[in-house]
């Protein structure tokens, strides 16, 4: 990565992004694209053909030594001991009384070698949090800065990314990864996962920071009669959201648990005795005192976060934490916490969305929005 002036980062596709004509705005500490021929447009590619992310912001952790494993089994919430070679999985770490100070991705490439995937604006607090809960000594480098990240998906995206694979993409399953080290477009190391953030079959492509534009511009050239377009942060929202996926920062927070935010299932407290363990135990037994809900609007409006959640009579229950206009349903739809009550949760219950302007009616509905 590369300094810009003040103090804002880039990432290696920098450059790229501007020749593309790219809108610019920061995000996570650094510059990032948010569209390049607008957000629908680059939505409807990903949902129809394919779509190339540049997500080259956000941060990589590698994780070696004989303590490997026991330093990740500490950290996390999920059970790294169900990972074999070449499989990831989605989990959350936490903080003594519960509180999410992250969601990340968990890559094992050997058993005392792991890759761990964390959010931009996190990158910092992260791998300070993890050296200060490394009692037994694993060795912590914090990669970021020598690893770009490309997420190509979409429906063509396998097809689009073959002819520069050494091996078959198909028999990578989802949430499985291959070592590709000179099996990909002739890098010198690379990671090529089938995970991604936008409820679509594709990969997420781990390079050399000096690759990464080659990279970039061969599978853009390679996909044009495919569909692909280059497609940026305002599209990866709306995919997100759509799929019903959490965003760190707006329905996750230090504030927020994993039982809360319906993530339980990343909880594992019989695997090891990680951090805050022993909170989340009492959080299970006793339920939640909050729930995130999803939403659709039942009439004109876009949920927007920090509106007001109401019940159906104007009581204020909750607050909205994402929304958008989904492209796909042509509505407006959302995420956000409302009491831990059947009266709020239950999907096709009538609440209402008010902003400063208007107060518009929306309906629970269990994400995801859009599913394949």
């Amino acid at each position: 990565m590369a300094e810009s002036s003040g103090t804002i980062k880039t990432t290696p596709l920098h450059a790229a992004h501007h020749d593309l004509e790219a809108r610019m705005m920061e995000f996570g500490g650094f510059e990032m694209p948010v569209q390049y021929s607008g957000i629908i447009d680059e939505h409807m590619a990903v949902r129809n053909h394919a779509g190339l992310f540049d997500v080259s912001h956000m941060g990589e952790v590698l994780v070696e030594g004989e303590a490997a494993f026991d330093f990740v089994q500490h950290l996390i919430t999920n059970d790294a001991g169900t990972l074999t070679d070449g499989q990831a999985l989605y989990t959350v770490m936490c903080t003594p009384d519960g509180g999410v100070v992250d969601d990340l991705l968990v890559y094992r490439r050997a058993a005392n070698r792991y890759l761990l995937v964390i959010n931009a604006a996190n990158r910092a607090s992260d791998f300070a949090w993890m050296q200060e809960h490394n009692p037994m000594g694993a060795r912590l480098t914090d990669a970021g800065d020598e690893i770009a990240l490309l997420a190509l998906q979409g429906p063509k995206s396998l097809e689009i990314a073959q002819p520069f694979t050494a091996f078959d993409l198909e028999e990578i399953s989802f949430y499985h990864f291959r070592e590709a080290g000179g099996a990909f477009m002739e890098c010198e190391s690379a990671i090529v996962s089938r995970t991604g953030y936008t409820g679509e079959l594709g990969l997420e492509l781990y390079v050399p920071a000096d690759d990464a534009e080659r990279v970039w511009t061969t599978l853009l050239d390679a996909g044009a009669s495919h569909g692909l377009k280059p497609a940026g942060l305002g599209a990866r929202d709306t995919l997100r959201l759509e799929a019903g996926l959490c965003l760190y920062g707006n329905d996750l927070t230090r504030e927020t648990n994993p039982y809360e935010a319906g993530l339980g299932w990343v909880v594992k407290p019989e695997a090891s005795d990680f951090v805050g363990r022993s909170a989340l135990v009492q959080i299970r037994d006793h339920g939640p005192e909050r729930s995130l809900i999803g939403f659709v609007a039942a009439e004109r409006g876009i949920p927007r976060h920090d509106h007001v959640i109401e019940s159906a009579d104007g009581e204020e229950i909750g607050v909205v934490t994402s929304g958008s206009q989904s492209p796909i349903l042509d509505t407006g739809i959302g995420l956000g916490y409302v009491p831990n009550d059947d009266r709020y949760t239950e999907p096709g219950t009538d609440l209402r969305v008010a902003s400063r302007r208007r107060t518009f009616s929306v309906t629970v509905h269990e994400p995801p929005f859009h599913k394949k």
